[in-house]
């Protein structure tokens, strides 16, 4: 069976909303999600109230932490390794790969053909990274579109996340594992690439979709 996973989803601890991080864990459950990543604005430490809940809720859903990192091109997910202590700010995408995974972690352009915050076409000469985020919860289809066009031309996997700002939006895109996903596994698996991103919100040939232009 598939693993599902939201891959990017944000809480009143990114600073731009009001959401509940646990009013989304429970979003997350009731889509029948099997994993959902927090993954908030600049820092990593943002996440920090995720054990707490990764306990409560271990034997129904596993919550997994990064952060989505602005860095000097556009912002990018990034899951493995804690940014805070790796003097990150202000380093271009390319050195954020570099950085990132030399400490063991991974990099995944966000939304990156949405018009403002994103890395467009220097995704192409960025390298090192181990996926691009095809499906995003908030972009529209054009932007999502390009992404997933870019990411099959790099030979690169695609991913789909949320976006989430509010708990309603958890699951909108997701990621489709092949393998059972562990958090012992994640980064292993990220990088393996046998997975997908899917949006929900598509309608034959058109989009339903939430605000967009969102972080």
């Amino acid at each position: 069976m598939p693993f599902k996973i939201d891959l990017h989803v944000h809480s009143r601890y990114s600073g731009d909303n009001d959401a509940d991080p646990e009013d989304s864990v429970v979003r997350a459950i009731g889509n029948n999600l099997q994993g959902i990543a927090f993954t908030e604005h600049y820092y990593y430490e943002a996440s920090e109230f995720a054990q707490q809940l990764r306990t409560k809720y271990r034997d129904r859903i596993i919550i997994f932490r990064g952060v989505e990192f602005s860095t000097a091109d556009g912002h990018c997910l990034v899951f493995g390794v804690d940014t805070d202590g790796l003097g990150l700010k202000g380093l271009s995408a390319a050195e954020v790969v570099r950085v990132v995974g030399q400490a063991g972690g991974v990099v995944i352009p966000s939304h990156p053909y949405r018009i403002g915050n994103s890395l467009g076409d220097s995704i192409r000469r960025v390298g090192g990274i181990c996926a691009v985020e095809g499906y995003n919860g908030c972009n529209m289809a054009c932007y999502n579109d390009k992404a997933v066009e870019v990411a099959r031309e790099l030979c690169l996997p695609f991913t789909g996340g949320s976006d989430a700002h509010d708990p309603s939006d958890v699951g909108a895109c997701y990621t489709e594992f092949d393998d059972l996903v562990t958090e012992e596994n994640f980064i292993e698996l990220l990088k393996a690439g046998r997975y997908r991103g899917v949006d929900t919100r598509k309608i034959s040939k058109g989009y339903i979709f939430s605000k967009d232009d969102r972080g």
